[in-house]
């Protein structure tokens, strides 16, 4: 997959694709129908298939003090179209000239003329330009007037329910990731770098790679059972484990971020990229009054940790 980070000069084979445009948050089955539907196409005409998407998301732009909301950072949305198969992601920086672009600016500037999309694909509730003011009838009528086609991929429902990324963020915050991933259609996952800690952990016998949970919606705060890959550096694999998420109150007020253990493992993680899937909650995060109570804990956590992977 190529990864375009801007729409000026892009050479002609990174041109004529067949796209689906959105925020993509989750990568979940709403919008893996829309891909698909873009995948079709591209097969059809023997095009490359695209995603056109948003680095920071809208609503970071216009509300940065808003609380977090995002399920996927940009790079854990990168490996999801990987693994999905898409050729071009197109990801355009949101600023105050993208912003300000009218409805059909944005499909003159950006799909046409700046992309070069021959089709693209979106959710029937897509909404584009300065104020959100172009719907899915006005890029049906800009894609006949400037020479790319549209299709309006109809929402999915599980059930009676519309799948969307409220309703996942609701089952992660309340310590659902089985849910969650019935909706996204994969495990929840949250990828990135490895930093140094203040080490208690290795000291307790369970050495962890922390991760960042900055400008991420956090699932509930607690113990999982996780699935961990290494996405880098000699120790790349698949290992499964258990994390925190939380604030590790036994040690004092810290910040909250991921730690995980990973089993059977024995190396350096730090610098490296790990990703980090919710396969089930354990417990919530507890205040010990000792650290020989919090290992004897841990040695619980991870002994149910390995019952549930090995079903997984």
């Amino acid at each position: 997959m190529r990864t375009l980070s801007f729409w000026n000069g892009l050479k002609n084979d990174d041109r004529n694709a067949s796209a689906a445009i959105g925020n993509f948050d989750g990568v979940h089955l709403g919008h893996q129908s829309v891909i698909d539907i873009a995948r079709a196409k591209s097969l059809e005409t023997d095009t490359p298939l695209g995603i056109v998407t948003f680095e920071p998301h809208p609503r970071e732009y216009f509300a940065p003090k808003a609380p977090t909301f995002r399920l996927m950072n940009a790079e854990t949305r990168e490996h999801r179209f990987e693994k999905l198969g898409v050729d071009r992601l197109y990801q355009l920086p949101f600023d105050a000239v993208l912003a300000g672009l009218t409805a059909e600016e944005f499909a003159r500037e950006v799909i046409s003329d700046g992309l070069g999309l021959a089709h693209v694909v979106v959710g029937s509730d897509f909404q584009f330009g300065k104020d959100r003011g172009g719907a899915v009838e006005d890029l049906e009528k800009f894609g006949k007037s400037m020479g790319f086609g549209v299709t309006i991929a109809p929402l999915i429902k599980d059930g009676d329910t519309e799948i969307s990324s409220t309703a996942i963020r609701n089952a992660l915050s309340e310590g659902r990731p089985r849910d969650a991933a019935a909706m996204l259609g994969h495990w929840h996952r949250i990828d990135g770098e490895v930093y140094g800690g203040d080490q208690r952990g290795r000291e307790l016998g369970y050495p962890t790679a922390n991760m960042s949970v900055n400008r991420l919606h956090t699932p509930k705060f607690g113990i999982y059972a996780v699935k961990a890959t290494v996405l880098t550096g000699p120790h790349a694999g698949e290992y499964n484990g258990a994390s925190s998420v939380g604030v590790r109150p036994t040690f004092g007020e810290n910040k909250p971020n991921l730690e995980t253990f990973l089993f059977d493992f024995s190396g350096d993680l730090y610098g490296e990229h790990l990703s980090i899937a919710f396969v089930e909650y354990l417990r919530p995060e507890l205040k010990f009054d000792s650290v020989d109570e919090l290992v004897k804990q841990m040695d619980q956590d991870c002994t149910r940790a390995r019952q549930i992977l090995s079903a997984v």
